[in-house]
């Protein structure tokens, strides 16, 4: 009995090591996150049909999107040397503040009229130059905040969290709000940038100590080194052009999904919304085991099965002209994308050099988001050559792809290098 007691309060000690403090560093970094989270819902599920509004021209509609991931192919990688560089909390503050300002302008222009598809081009580019920086700042300083044996239960947190507030507050929000005016939603998606600003400004918690640059070390050797870490590990490689490949797919996915939804399907904006609250509802529900899995399976293999799953509910959107099948769908395909994306983020964190993370997370995010946008443009020259449901046909073979990508990964040690 004595034995079992002892066993059961280690099992309680190793549970509470492996599970981040809300106090602190931790609370607010997640609080500034879920509050930006609410805002970008708001924008994104309501800029598509902005976009539709605006023109009938499929292309033009995918290329809103695709504006919104071009600059990590652009900027990504010195967005990462940059967050390696530089204190990461004032990084991020900065970044919301800037970002607020430019999306309250924009809520000017659309509520006296003068939104065009090129002025939502150049807010999707500008404000994901601006992420750049954020994100790769985000993912560095994060295991500065939590100690390393949390960052797979932080990470699930986040993860969840800001599908929670998306799925379930913002997007079901978007009638209700665009009802009250069209400006609305972008107007809530500026205050939100602004009050994540003050919440990350009031982060006192430092980072854990990084080791200077070299004398002479400039951008472009520091973002050599990250790409050459990345490469040099055969799991982060094989998972990058797993992601890349998914990515593709999944770009062209979502910039065509309101095509999909309110041509293919012949429904409106209130399904439009509905199903992107279904790919939320599966993501929140992986949200509370998906660390779990990735421990027990191993997280490598975790994201392969995910995977292989996803590849059934993209065939079923495709092929199956009917509202419960496309919802169906995005709940299994949510649920696999929140396993696959939490522990792929985890891995990435573990694998990685603590003064190198920013780097390799941005040589990372540069190819699999860089790819975004050309699955983007080439789900809309698809969709208006061969129909608004061949975009979920063309994410389903290039997750077939990415699915044997990750094979050769497989047979690696897992053990960090």
């Amino acid at each position: 009995m004595a034995d079992g007691a002892t066993g059961a309060a280690q099992t309680a000690v190793a549970a509470a090591e492996r599970a981040p403090s809300w106090h602190g560093g931790f609370g607010r970094l997640w609080s500034a996150a879920i509050i930006s989270r609410f805002g970008d819902s708001l924008r994104i599920a309501a800029l598509p049909l902005l976009a539709t509004t605006l023109t009938d021209e499929p292309t033009l509609v995918a290329l809103v999107t695709a504006c919104g991931y071009l600059p990590w192919m652009l900027f990504g990688l010195i967005g990462g040397a940059v967050a390696d560089r530089v204190d990461q909390r004032r990084a991020m503050w900065a970044v919301d503040l800037v970002r607020g300002l430019l999306i309250g302008g924009f809520a000017v222009a659309v509520a006296f009229d003068q939104a065009t598809i090129a002025l939502l081009m150049i807010l999707a580019f500008t404000l994901t130059t601006l992420q750049t920086l954020f994100d790769n700042a985000a993912t560095a300083l994060l295991p500065a905040v939590v100690g390393p044996e949390a960052l797979g239960s932080a990470n699930a947190r986040l993860q969840t969290g800001q599908m929670l507030v998306s799925s379930f507050l913002a997007t079901p929000a978007v009638p209700l709000l665009l009802a009250a005016g069209i400006a609305v939603p972008y107007a809530a998606n500026a205050a939100t940038y602004l009050l994540g600003a003050a919440l990350i400004a009031s982060l006192r918690t430092a980072p854990r100590e990084r080791a200077a640059p070299l004398s002479g070390s400039t951008l472009r050797a520091d973002i050599a080194e990250g790409v050459r870490i990345l490469w040099r590990d055969r799991i982060l490689r094989g998972l990058c052009l797993a992601a890349t490949l998914c990515n593709v797919g999944v770009g062209g996915l979502i910039a065509t999904l309101v095509l999909h939804v309110t041509g293919w399907l012949d429904a409106g904006a209130t399904v439009y919304a509905l199903c992107l609250s279904a790919y939320g509802v599966g993501s929140v529900v992986a949200g509370f085991c998906a660390n779990r899995i990735g421990r027990r399976a191993g997280r490598l293999r975790s994201i392969f099965v995910a995977g292989l799953v996803q590849i059934v509910p993209l065939l079923a959107i495709g092929t199956i002209r009917s509202v419960w099948a496309v919802l169906l769908g995005l709940v299994v395909f949510g649920f696999m994308g929140m396993v696959w994306n939490v522990n792929q983020i985890t891995l990435m964190q573990q694998r990685s050099p603590t003064d190198a993370i920013g780097r390799i997370s941005a040589a990372f995010r540069t190819l699999s988001l860089g790819a975004t946008p050309l699955g983007a443009a080439l789900a809309g020259v698809a969709a208006s050559a061969w129909g608004l449901n061949t975009p979920a046909l063309l994410a389903a073979a290039l997750f077939v792809l990415s699915v044997a990508a990750l094979i050769p990964a497989l047979k690696s040690p897992v053990t960090a290098p």
